[in-house]
């Protein structure tokens, strides 16, 4: 566990050496890398923070240290070195591996454990919220009651929200609705010909703040001659423990996911690019498991987003009416460096009548929300959201399109807090107007 009195990589889940040392600092990642564009610093760079990893796994230094532990958390995990890198350095794993250890050290005493509110925080979070989609609801629903009963104007003009220094975040809370999607099985047939059967993923976040985002999939779907099906039992991804270090809470997760979704669809559609990368290394996630790994497997090899599906199929285009009206495109970094998809939801923008797409300067530059960075790292998230919402507005578009719930609501904060009229919306959401016939 330890080298020369410093406490090294211990127990399960340790950054694997073959990705460590497939790294060949070359330096080609810096310019991918938000942190780094930001600070200038090689700490702040994946390079910097590999190099970080390997001399704790070689004891030349330890876990205690403050500069590990910082970088750890001031990585976005935005995947976007992984992109652009030519050894296929898969950063993610080594990334997530570090912040596991890190926390497994905190929970057994080898490291000072966490200041007694983040134990708090931590536990409500990842052991309630984000575990139990019930408890995850009645929370949703207090949202929408503080939003609704004028709570939220007298925080707002009290001064409350900024006493507890959480103005920021407060301000990207989207517009919670009373309408949720809870998964009961329920079947959502194809208009005409049958073409496929698909599982949707509720999700948390999506089948509550964005319910009306499953709204139009399934709409979108249908359309397209694809019989829609909500498996009870399903919960949340596991994306925000897998990142937070907390990999067991994430395969808990990942078994009861696979169990509920069973084998009996073509695919398995999800509208939140966080959540369908998640769902799309469920196989790396259980590979050590006996029981689950070939399920696991299989399971992942049936996830598909929303545009990638939709983008495969014959798509329906005699049906869509015409939308006049400019938007950008806000490339979800879990959709374009983790999933690979980046020209199919241009595509399907293009297909609809009236639409005219204008790129926006560095589209797949992280936005700043990553999970809950905007609360661990508010300092960060807030300079590369101004950034986002910069290049957003040079656009000078209507609509600026996004596919993740993080981005939607960091985008929507700052163009509000910026007086921008611009609105934000899923793609599913643009689609899914041009087949109503809906007004922009």
């Amino acid at each position: 566990m330890t080298h020369s009195s410093v406490i090294s990589f211990y127990g399960s889940d340790i950054p694997s050496d073959a990705v460590i040392n497939t790294c060949v600092h070359c330096g080609l990642c810096l310019s991918s890398c938000p942190t780094y564009r930001e600070t200038g610093l090689e700490q702040f760079s994946p390079r910097g923070r590999i190099y970080l990893m390997k001399a704790v796994a070689d004891g030349r230094i330890g876990m205690e240290s403050d500069v590990f532990q910082e970088q750890m958390s001031a990585c976005l995990n935005c995947r976007a070195c992984e992109a652009v890198c030519p050894s296929g350095v898969q950063y993610g794993q080594i990334l997530e591996s570090s912040r596991s250890q890190i926390h497994n050290a905190k929970l057994d005493g080898t490291l000072p454990a966490y200041p007694v509110t983040t134990t708090a925080i931590r536990s409500l979070v990842f052991g309630q919220l984000f575990r139990r989609m019930s408890v995850f609801r009645a929370f949703s629903r207090l949202l929408w009651l503080y939003q609704k009963s004028g709570l939220q104007w007298l925080a707002r003009r009290s001064g409350v929200i900024r006493l507890f220094g959480l103005t920021d975040q407060e301000a990207i809370l989207p517009p919670i609705s009373n309408t949720f999607t809870v998964p009961r099985d329920q079947v959502y047939p194809a208009i005409g010909v049958e073409k496929s059967r698909v599982a949707l993923l509720s999700g948390c976040i999506m089948s509550t703040a964005f319910s009306h985002v499953h709204t139009a999939t399934i709409r979108v779907l249908q359309r397209n001659g694809v019989t829609v099906v909500v498996p009870r039992n399903q919960g949340c991804c596991g994306a925000l423990h897998a990142h937070g270090g907390e990999l067991d809470s994430a395969r808990s997760l990942a078994q009861q996911n696979i169990a509920a979704f069973g084998s009996s669809y073509d695919a398995i559609i999800v509208n939140a690019a966080g959540c369908g990368s998640t769902l799309k290394e469920y196989g790396h996630l259980l590979h050590d498991d006996t029981v689950w790994a070939e399920r696991a497997v299989a399971f992942s090899a049936k996830v598909r987003d929303i545009s990638e599906y939709i983008a495969g199929l014959d798509v329906n285009t005699a049906d869509l009416k015409p939308l006049p009206m400019t938007v950008t495109y806000q490339e979800p970094c879990h959709l374009a460096h983790a999933q690979r998809i980046t020209a199919q939801p241009r595509a399907l923008l293009k297909k609809i009548p009236g639409v005219t797409l204008i790129e926006m300067a560095e589209s797949s530059l992280c936005c700043g929300s990553a999970g809950i960075y905007n609360v661990t790292q508010p300092e960060l998230a807030g300079q590369l959201g101004n950034r986002k919402i910069a290049n957003t507005m040079r656009t000078n578009a209507q609509v600026v399109v996004t596919a993740n719930p993080g981005c939607h609501m960091q985008l929507a904060g700052g163009l509000s807090a910026n007086g921008s009229p611009m609105r934000v919306l899923h793609i599913a959401e643009v689609l899914d107007m041009s087949y109503r016939g809906a007004h922009a």
